[in-house]
């Protein structure tokens, strides 16, 4: 007998949360649960979903669509866990079960949407569709599941089902290696420096890097780590030339060593694999397979989007280009300007340009101010208010809890945040849902969590972010939003369950508010004096808001190319890095810029295929969210109740109950151009 049929799912720890508030108890979880869980999870779920399939009554949506939807509620609730550990505070025991259990639950969704009679049940609905009476909300989601096992292979022949549960097997044990090896680059890799060798770093810069060195045993040292929270500010005003070009080779190399963690591997079969499934399930390239379900539907509208914004950011990027040089002319470099020149150059030409630096904000834009700006503007939004409960145990002593409340005091759902990085955590920023808020069945309360990777400062000092910072931390504020304010009945259209290319709209669109002057006026207090920020400094900052557009949009756009260019061929590359470097070629990629994720480390197109294909949406949904908040300009008042509640119905609370072009429309009247896009990122 298998551990796994000795568990009481409906007891333990990990699929019966019985901690305070309602969310698991953390503290009694031993890696070592996790697989005998899965186990007798998966097969609880198999056993649901085989009493479904083989239900001698006629289809309907009660024993057949809700019954589906509200099925395996314990392998939820373990992966949701789970995963949050994965990519938060993870370990060798973690990453082993990652390693097993990613194929695995490959392999138990591949056999629910090829189980036959299960899609005769569904079928049929879907055939009975427009006699059914459905609401709006149930035929969509009907809609959406019928295409879903369609897409998954359910009408494929026996061998081509075989086939492709066995690519989707490969797929995610290749996924799960590749965010490995990045973690792995990114946790060996660090430079540690002594006082001589930090000339030109300003304070903030310095005490992240002490703590840096601080946390891995060598105090009294300076730390140059991969998190992007040392290694952007340390390029920036390190005035060692030599250094910034040992961080940056570092830096744009992980998943690029040669060794153990290597991906070139990795990527050259997950693309060959990617391309396989797109001529098994009848599409022409893999980008056709996943835009199928997108507001942009092809790769042909993508590269309509994508290559006009690409001309004008080259166009800017030449013209910043030749300014930079001539300050490294004017500092004595007869250097030709290189990739680790850049962002130091460019934070003298805006000194230059604006006068002010980077260095000068951060002393207002305390980590505690800017979390109380996101609450802040949530509360004068949408009526929420938020209140910290601590002493609750999570995955991580630093992360936190928040109590959400609508505006009527009624409880709405729990928001947790985990906001330093570590060696345990995987670099970058996200959203993610330990529980997702719907009302099917006995309903659920949204647990949503973010996760952010920011310098953690010496104990009894102020953690202070920069610019880039505080905007990331509106950014996926704006996602927990997504999934805190969600008010629909089915689980799968709930909170961020939307298409790719507009789950970014209510995240980018929430940054417009940090930089309104009463948001700033109100939060960006001196973290010494507690003084607003003065007048002066604001203006320079929002005279300079566009500055950079050029570097910062090549960066973006060349990654969200070459991630088009590898999935809208019919077959894959034989060498991925030639073909990389062959792309960017064919653009005319600025020799002293690179892409903002090269492929060897590009985690949202290769760890998982979250983002594959579906780089460019975070410029989709920009184009969006330039005209949603000109709706708001447009009033004169960037808290408009009435538009407010508009945003709220049809946007952060509609998830995917509805297309969404219409959940737009009803909002702003009518889709936008890209214009209003290119004129935010100052490119026209």
């Amino acid at each position: 007998m298998s551990a796994s049929q000795n568990i009481d799912l409906a007891r333990h720890p990990l699929t019966h949360w019985a901690g305070p508030l309602g969310l698991p108890e953390f503290d009694k979880i031993e890696d070592s649960n996790f697989g005998p869980v899965f186990d007798a999870a998966l097969a609880a779920h198999a056993a649901e979903v085989e009493a479904i399939a083989a239900n001698p009554e006629q289809a309907t949506v009660a024993n057949t669509l809700e019954a589906l939807e509200l099925a395996g509620q314990p392998l939820d609730r373990v992966s949701s866990i789970f995963w949050c550990r994965a990519g938060a505070h993870t370990n060798d025991a973690i990453q082993a079960m990652e390693r097993e259990i990613s194929p695995k639950m490959a392999r138990h969704f591949s056999a629910i949407s090829m189980n036959d009679k299960l899609f005769a049940r569904i079928n049929d609905l879907y055939l009975r569709r427009d006699a059914l009476g459905l609401d709006p909300e149930t035929l969509r989601v009907l809609e959406k599941t019928w295409k879903g096992f369609v897409r998954s292979g359910a009408r494929l022949d026996p061998e081509g089902k075989k086939r492709l549960a066995t690519i989707n097997e490969e797929l995610a044990s290749l996924g799960a290696r590749f965010g490995q090896n990045v973690l792995a680059d990114e946790k060996e890799w660090v430079l540690f420096l002594d006082e001589g060798d930090l000339a030109g770093l300003p304070e903030f810069v310095r005490g992240a890097m002490a703590q840096a060195a601080e946390t891995r045993g060598q105090k009294g040292k300076y730390a140059v780590t991969l998190s992007r929270s040392i290694y952007e500010p340390f390029t920036t005003f390190s005035e060692r030339r030599d250094l910034r070009e040992k961080a940056f080779k570092a830096f744009a190399g992980r998943g690029e060593t040669g060794g153990e963690t290597d991906n070139a591997g990795v990527v050259r079969e997950t693309l060959s694999l990617r391309a396989e499934k797109a001529r098994l399930l009848g599409y022409g390239s893999y980008a056709a397979l996943k835009l199928d379900d997108t507001m942009a539907k092809t790769p042909k509208a993508v590269m309509e989007l994508l290559e006009p914004v690409w001309n004008k950011a080259r166009e800017k990027a030449a013209a910043d280009e030749a300014d930079l040089q001539r300050l490294a002319a004017s500092a004595g470099s007869n250097d030709k300007l290189a990739a680790w020149d850049w962002r130091f150059y460019q934070e003298k030409l805006r000194a230059e340009k604006y006068a002010f630096d980077e260095a000068e904000l951060k002393p207002y834009l305390q980590l505690e101010k800017i979390i109380d700006a996101c609450f802040d503007v949530a509360t004068r939004l949408f009526g929420i208010t938020f209140k910290e409960v601590s002493g609750i145990p999570a995955w991580h002593p630093d992360a936190r809890v928040f109590e959400v409340f609508n505006a009527d005091g009624s409880k709405r759902g729990l928001f947790l945040a985990d906001y330093f990085a570590r060696q345990s955590k995987r670099s970058g920023a996200w959203m993610s849902a330990l529980q997702s808020g719907y009302k099917l069945g006995e309903g659920s309360t949204p647990v949503i969590y973010n996760i952010m990777n920011f310098a953690k400062p010496k104990a009894g000092e102020p953690a202070l972010l920069s610019l880039d910072e505080a905007k990331t931390l509106f950014h996926e504020f704006g996602h927990a939003l997504h999934g805190m304010l969600t008010d629909v009945t089915w689980p799968s259209v709930a909170g961020t369950s939307v298409s790719r290319d507009f789950v970014e709209l209510p995240s980018q669109l929430y940054e417009h508010w940090l930089t309104v002057p009463a948001v700033l006026e109100k939060h960006a207090l001196h973290y010494k004096t507690g003084k607003p920020m003065p007048k002066e400094l604001l203006d320079k900052m929002l005279a300079a808001k566009t500055f950079g557009a050029g570097f910062a949009t090549v960066e973006f756009t060349s990654s969200a190319l070459v991630d088009m260019a590898y999935h809208a061929r019919p077959d894959a590359p034989a060498e991925p890095a030639a073909f990389e470097a062959e792309t960017l070629e064919k653009l005319g990629m600025p020799e002293a810029i690179v892409m903002r994720h090269r492929t060897p480390h590009f985690l949202h197109v290769f760890s998982g295929e979250g983002y594959s294909a579906g780089y460019y949406s975070y410029m989709w949904s920009e184009v969006l969210d330039a005209d949603a908040f000109a709706a708001f300009e447009e009033t004169g008042d960037a808290f408009n109740a009435e538009m407010a509640e508009k945003l709220r119905k049809h946007i952060y609370a509609a998830g995917g109950s509805a297309d969404p072009e219409e959940l737009y429309k009803a909002f702003r009247g009518k889709m936008p151009s890209p214009e209003a896009m290119m004129e935010k990122r100052g490119l026209v």
